[in-house]
């Protein structure tokens, strides 16, 4: 059996069992795939592939276990190679980030400068996504960090790191009635169409139960992934906004007003994470590190403000 058997399935997968779709990304002639995958099925054995005629439609119940190893030895190839990179050319390479909207726009333009000036020979790429995809993107090793909050904390297969604690904020044209109010409330919120996030990103599942804790239905009106999206609603006059507060500037937003509404919703944990079994370069830790340091000033409740990992204890977090 050989790597490029199973980097041809796991391809053909991704292009949705298109052969030439699966051909074109892997820099190969139909013909070559298709070897590939007939080579694998009769080392295995038994059939791996639902076929409509000739057409290829899916997986048998085999093939989907065979995929699952294949993801796993492909990844693990990937780190025997990075072990070597890092001893060879331990400042260049690829260094591939998801993250969602609000991470992607918001928090880590400072970081990736300082990044960039650290490491000018590693070039980026940026995935935005769902919370729910970028697990998928880091567990298939489609990117190597993954930066959002919701979901990266709760699948087995990766490691979070906690990086900094953030609250949300109501934000309305200026001179609306509810940035009068000396004391908000969740009654008060209620009283006004609410433009918000969409459910799934940036805490908008603990949003929601903090309105059901209290007994109370607000009136939503649009939802949205998109923080942007929500302030540009919110400036048709459609509603008022509650986004995450980091995402309100200053001088862009000078016609929006903002009230923090830490005392209503609980804080939220922004995490980067990356799957168990990866072996992370050098540059990899230097990211994680230069993510904490540039967030350290956001929000009042930093979590690990100032941690630095040695050597010694990155290999314990990425090994262990």
């Amino acid at each position: 059996m050989e790597l490029r058997q199973l980097r041809s399935l796991v391809t053909l997968v991704e292009a949705r069992f298109s052969v030439s779709r699966a051909a074109e990304r892997l820099h190969l002639v139909q013909s070559a795939v298709t070897q590939h995958l007939k080579q694998l099925e009769a080392e295995v054995g038994t059939g791996l592939f639902v076929r409509q005629g000739k057409r290829l439609i899916g997986l048998t119940e085999v093939g989907e276990q065979v995929l699952r190893h294949a993801h796993e030895a492909l990844r693990q190839t990937g780190n025997i190679l990075a072990v070597g990179r890092d001893h060879v050319a331990d400042e260049q390479g690829v260094l591939r980030l998801g993250a969602t909207h609000t991470q992607a726009r918001y928090v880590l333009p400072p970081v990736i400068r300082r990044f960039v000036a650290a490491y000018p020979a590693v070039s980026m790429q940026i995935h935005q996504g769902t919370p729910g995809q970028l697990v998928e993107m880091v567990l298939r090793d489609l990117v190597d960090l993954a930066i959002c909050t919701e979901a990266l904390g709760e699948d087995a297969g990766l490691r979070a790191v906690p990086c900094f604690r953030w609250n949300r904020g109501l934000i309305a044209p200026q001179g609306h009635p509810l940035l009068e109010r000396e004391l908000l409330s969740l009654d008060a919120l209620c009283d006004y169409p609410l433009v918000t996030y969409v459910f799934g990103f940036t805490g908008h599942g603990s949003l929601s139960e903090t309105f059901a804790k209290a007994g109370l239905q607000p009136n939503l009106v649009l939802s949205a992934a998109d923080t942007d999206v929500i302030k540009t609603y919110v400036r048709e006059g459609l509603g008022v906004g509650i986004i995450a507060t980091l995402a309100y500037q200053p001088d862009e937003d000078r016609d929006l007003g903002i009230r923090d509404l830490s005392e209503l919703f609980p804080w939220e944990v922004t995490k980067i994470a990356y799957a168990r079994d990866k072996y992370l370069r050098r540059f990899h830790r230097r990211f994680i590190d230069l993510f904490k340091a540039e967030t350290a000033a956001l929000g009042a409740g930093t979590i690990g403000q100032g941690v630095q990992h040695g050597p010694a204890e990155w290999d314990i977090l990425t090994h262990s």
